[in-house]
């Protein structure tokens, strides 16, 4: 082939490759919505990262972001370092524990036939728990999660729901884990099937075979190495392995941090595949003993990681958030999903941040910079605040966070993983309808929103 067509090859397959990785957006000819304020070009995140594109100022360093992070960890009771637990846990300590978690509802519950959960049930819940066997000193063990996991009230699969009706929210989930997370084992179930564990924002149960135990100093090597992948797309997966299902297509969620292993740690041949075109990263896998070993696994290069932490930039923020845009909404990380603070969460994560588990967690903390409203706060001054947030800001009501986009005709709008939809329409009458997953909408025509802010947060250093 003449050189000016290797020239012109060349040329092509780039423009190829740019396309692909830019936000092409086909709108559809005969789009419409129940949502109010919405167009479909409102759906495009480089709709809202135009408007940015003199603002790409980093907004903390790797540095700040440590230091944030560490004052979380000294301040704010809901972020923990699981690995500098004490190696032992007295009776007390450890039933507090148990108790935090597994106890009774104060409000009605209901199987998904019907049947409403009674004292005998949550009798029956409690003995799971295996609070007998609990001693006068109880050793602490320390492990990695294996694969993307669930952190329940009880040590149960059972589900149980609101008013016997939405079979969405389980109220026995209360989170999840990940791949490459680490946690401090604290307790085993009556059946041996479910361990109790901390994380480094939650206190819960989850299935044992998800977990591997392994030595503190090894979890903490591999957890703090220096040359690693972050996953910054919503899912990712390892790449097929022959024979070998602990790390042959295994789903990494946003946020996930991996160890690179040395180049010199594989050949030119890994699983029958050249590496060259991959990232080989560890991933913490879980032997017959229940012990940890890590195993050299790829991912293709042409999936959306990238090594180090992200800039925490505002035009990263809404690239990011875009990523989850449709996801069904999952309460507790339900559904392989997630829920308004999980989205939150795994965004930030994804530029190395860490925040608490819950909406009211979160705003409630003091960290970053925030706008408290008294219950008693005019809307007027509401809508004072709201006028000077910065794309990237959170704003909390009870129950819910929102992430802030930007202006649409002088009215702010939000990126949020929500489930109900009720606003206020053009005539001043009250529409209800559903959304149950990752929107953008406008904020001040949703009913009852702004009147019921709480904080709108800022995550800067201080």
């Amino acid at each position: 082939m003449k050189k000016n067509n290797l020239l012109a090859l060349f040329k092509v397959s780039v423009l190829s490759a740019s396309i692909l990785n830019a936000d092409v957006f086909a709108q559809v000819p005969d789009y419409s919505t129940d949502v109010i304020g919405m167009s479909e070009i409102q759906l495009s995140p480089s709709h809202w990262v135009d408007k940015l594109t003199q603002d790409n100022t980093p907004l903390m360093s790797q540095t700040n972001i440590a230091q944030f992070n560490q004052n979380l960890v000294q301040n704010n009771p809901h972020i923990v370092e699981p690995l500098a637990m004490a190696d032992r846990l007295s009776k007390a300590q450890l039933l507090e524990k148990i108790r935090s978690i597994s106890k009774p509802s104060s409000h009605k519950r209901f199987y998904d036939n019907g049947e409403q959960l009674n004292q005998n049930d949550y009798a029956a819940y409690i003995e799971s728990t295996n609070q007998n066997a609990v001693k006068a000193e109880n050793p602490v063990r320390f492990g990695l999660v294996v694969k993307r996991s669930i952190l329940r009230t009880f040590p149960t699969l059972d589900r149980v729901f609101k008013w016997g009706k939405d079979r969405d929210l389980d109220r026995f989930q209360e989170s999840g884990l990940f791949p490459g997370d680490a946690v401090a084992i604290l307790h085993v179930s009556k059946d041996k099937q479910w361990v109790l564990v901390q994380t480094y924002n939650y206190l819960a149960w989850m299935p044992k075979e998800d977990v591997a135990i392994g030595d503190k100093a090894a979890i903490s090597a591999f957890k703090n190495d220096e040359t690693f992948i972050v996953v910054t797309g919503s899912k990712v997966f390892t790449n097929h392995v022959p024979n070998d299902e602990a790390i042959s297509n295994i789903q990494l969620d946003m946020g996930i941090r991996l160890p690179l292993a040395k180049r010199s740690e594989y050949s030119n041949a890994l699983y029958g595949q050249n590496p060259f075109a991959n990232y080989i990263v560890k991933l913490p896998v879980r032997n017959a003993e229940g012990k940890l070993t890590l195993k050299l696994v790829p991912i293709p290069r042409g999936q959306d990681v990238r090594v180090g932490y992200l800039p925490f930039t505002k035009q990263n923020l809404v690239t990011q958030s875009f990523k989850f845009l449709g996801e069904r909404y999952g309460w507790g990380h339900d559904y392989n999903g997630r829920d308004c603070t999980g989205f939150i969460g795994e965004i930030y994560k994804s530029f190395g941040l860490l925040m608490p588990r819950n909406s009211g967690q979160q705003a409630k903390g003091a960290y970053g910079q925030n706008h408290f409203f008294a219950k008693d706060t005019a809307k007027a001054d509401k809508l004072k605040v709201i006028e000077s947030m910065q794309v990237g800001d959170l704003i909390y009501i009870p129950g819910h966070v929102m992430m802030y986009l930007g202006q649409e005709s002088s009215k702010p709008y939000v990126i949020h993983d929500v489930k109900g939809l009720s606003y206020i329409d053009e005539s001043d009458e009250v529409y209800s309808g559903t959304l149950n997953g990752v929107s953008v909408t406008p904020l001040l025509p949703l009913k009852n929103y702004v009147n019921n802010i709480t904080n709108i947060k800022r995550i800067r250093a201080k």
